[in-house]
C-alpha cells in the first residue's frame, strides 16, 4: 500500500514538471551564453545555442527577418526570465517573413540555432556588436497581462501590529 502511494506521488510530481515546448526542447551541449559569444563571435561561428529574452526590434529584409532580442537567463522550461541580469543582445535571424505584429516589442522569445556571425548596429549613438543566430527552432511565449500589484492592498501580515502588541515598536508610528 505504501509503495503504491509512493508510486502515485512520484507520477503526480513527474506529471507536473514543466517541459520545454518541442521546437526549443533541444539544449545544446555546453550551451554558451550571449556574453561568452559576444566576447569573440568569430571563434563561436557554427556553435549551437539556445537563447531567449525580450524582443526589442523586428526588421523584415528581402528574404529573412531579424529579431533583436535582449538576452535573458532561461528557466528550466526554456522561458526567459522577465528580469535579472542580461548577457547582452543578439539577433535571431528567421528565414522568410515574420510578422512584426506577432513578434512585437516586449514579447518573450526563445530560439535554438547556430551562431552565423555578427552584425554591428547602433543602439542610440553606441556601436554594438550583435551575435547573429540562424534560427532552426523558436517559441514565442504568451505573456498574459496580469493585475497591477498597486491595485491591491498588501497582505494581512503587512499591516502594523502595534495596537495589538503593546511594547512592539512600530516603524510607522511617529
Amino acid at each position: 500500500m505504501k509503495r503504491s502511494a509512493l508510486l502515485m506521488l512520484v507520477a503526480l510530481v513527474a506529471g507536473c514538471a514543466s517541459q520545454p515546448p518541442a521546437p526549443i526542447s533541444k539544449i545544446p551541449p555546453g550551451n554558451l551564453t550571449v556574453a561568452e559569444v559576444r566576447s569573440d563571435v568569430d571563434h563561436f561561428i557554427g556553435s549551437e545555442v539556445r537563447w531567449g529574452g525580450t524582443i526589442t526590434k523586428v526588421e523584415n529584409k528581402a528574404t529573412q527577418t531579424w529579431v533583436e532580442v535582449i538576452g535573458r537567463e532561461l528557466r528550466k522550461d526554456g522561458q526567459p526570465k522577465m528580469s535579472g541580469p542580461t548577457g547582452g543582445r543578439f539577433i535571431a535571424s528567421f528565414q522568410g517573413f515574420a510578422d512584426p505584429a506577432v513578434y512585437s516589442v516586449g514579447n518573450l522569445l526563445t530560439v535554438v540555432g547556430t551562431v552565423e556571425g555578427k552584425a554591428t548596429r547602433p543602439i542610440g549613438e553606441y556601436s554594438y556588436d550583435f551575435p547573429v543566430v540562424a534560427v532552426t527552432g523558436s517559441y514565442l511565449w504568451r505573456v498574459e497581462p496580469g493585475p497591477d500589484p498597486a491595485d491591491y492592498p498588501p497582505p494581512w501580515w503587512y499591516y502594523d501590529p502595534w495596537p495589538f502588541f503593546p511594547g512592539y515598536y512600530s516603524p510607522y508610528f511617529w
